[in-house]
């Protein structure tokens, strides 16, 4: 596992703002922006190879040249879930069509990036099987590109490469159009609100804060009984594979009795974030999901228990604004947090701030995550391994 490289995803949305899965690679070097190269390729397959093979992260794109593809790593990848990204002449190279047909066999994914109207059109030679197309933004033939696709037998993905922001996003949405959007924290989405929480945002707040007070089980669940949509999502995630119950909880002193309040705490912020009067916004939630879990993997070890489980809590609200069109710091005046947690989230300062700082590093590609990573004295393996391992949960919570 190489002990400088940091692991940058780019999620795959599907026209609905659902993550169908990630685009993975290496986050670029700051002084050295080439490509890894082939000691480069064979680190991420490796890495990531021995991390997806039970982890449920969707579908996995990576980008590989066939001259370099290390058989031997890719064998323990999952085919049905992973798509390799080569370029035109990858796959139409003479010397490449047996391991082509090899990786097709074994149920493995083959994309065309940068794809040319003029050669999938032209009758000779015959294109090899791909089955996805990845399309710049840019690319003027992109419309003519998706149409003939789509009537391609059997129709192919066409995937956009690169989304640039929310607009360009509901643009390619528009046409029916998948997109990998690497930006899609670091772009604000605009919504038409009001600036303040809907009803069941109050109403979700107001069970917080009796969470926060240890109030009787009872109320907590008067209060919740006014809105049964709640009351459903709620127990959705209570029994989400991602909180390892053994037993089915089916009601709310049930989850008391077993876990206590804190864990209710955890789940009502997850209620909270799905609370938008704006447009709910599946790929925002399970952005923020990840940094929530992320952030508190990372503290596991170093902090006391109840604050590595306070850094879920900065992961996941540093995108509420976003994802509730409302101010966070409106948000923040109406319930009460750590004043540590308040301050990383408004200044990435203080004892849960750097945390916070390198996880939002791990979603650039520019190189930045090693500095952050240094700063926490943490080492290049345990921040991937905490990534891949924050992907996994949030993709088997039931958002």
């Amino acid at each position: 596992m190489p002990e400088n490289k940091y692991l940058v995803r780019a999620p795959l949305l599907d026209p609905k703002q659902q993550v169908i899965g990630y685009r993975l690679a290496w986050q670029k070097n700051q002084k050295n922006d080439e490509s890894p190269g082939e000691a480069g390729l064979c680190q991420l397959l490796a890495f990531v190879a021995e991390r997806v093979k039970d982890a449920q992260l969707g579908v996995v794109f990576l980008d590989v040249s066939l001259a370099t593809l290390p058989a031997e790593t890719l064998s323990a990848m999952p085919p049905k879930t992973t798509v390799l990204i080569l370029t035109q002449s990858d796959l139409t190279n003479p010397d490449n069509k047996a391991v082509i047909a090899a990786l097709r066999a074994q149920g493995f994914g083959l994309a065309l990036c940068n794809a040319d109207l003029a050669s999938l059109t032209s009758s000779e030679p015959p294109q090899p099987p791909f089955t996805h197309l990845v399309v710049s933004m840019a690319d003027p033939d992109r419309t003519a590109i998706s149409r003939f696709a789509l009537h391609r037998d059997p129709p192919v993905p066409v995937l956009i490469d690169e989304l640039p922001d929310w607009r360009e996003f509901d643009a390619c949405a528009s046409l029916g159009l998948s997109g990998f959007f690497g930006n899609l924290c670091l772009v604000p989405r605009q919504l038409t609100t009001s600036g303040e929480l809907g009803p069941q945002g109050v109403l979700i707040l107001q069970l917080m804060q009796m969470v926060q007070k240890n109030a009787d089980v009872h109320h907590l669940e008067k209060i919740l009984k006014r809105d049964a949509t709640l009351s459903y999502q709620l127990f959705r995630y209570i029994n989400s594979a991602s909180f390892g119950l053994e037993v089915e909880i089916q009601s709310l002193r049930h989850a008391v009795t077993m876990l206590g309040y804190r864990p209710l705490f955890r789940w009502l912020s997850l209620l909270l974030a799905t609370t938008s009067a704006g447009g709910f916004s599946p790929a925002l939630l399970q952005a923020a999901i990840v940094r929530g879990r992320f952030a508190e993997l990372l503290g596991q070890g170093l902090l006391s228990k109840e604050e590595a489980e306070n850094l879920f809590f900065v992961g996941m609200f540093s995108l509420l604004d976003q994802l509730l069109g409302v101010p966070l710091q409106k948000v923040l005046g109406q319930i009460v947090l750590p004043e540590s947690v308040v301050q990383a989230l408004l200044t990435r300062e203080g004892v849960y701030g750097p945390f916070l700082a390198l996880v939002e590093a791990c979603e650039r590609e520019d190189g930045c995550a090693k500095s952050f990573s240094d700063a926490l004295f943490m080492t290049a393996t345990r921040v991937n391994q905490a990534h891949v391992s924050a992907l996994a949960w949030a993709q088997s919570l039931k958002i």
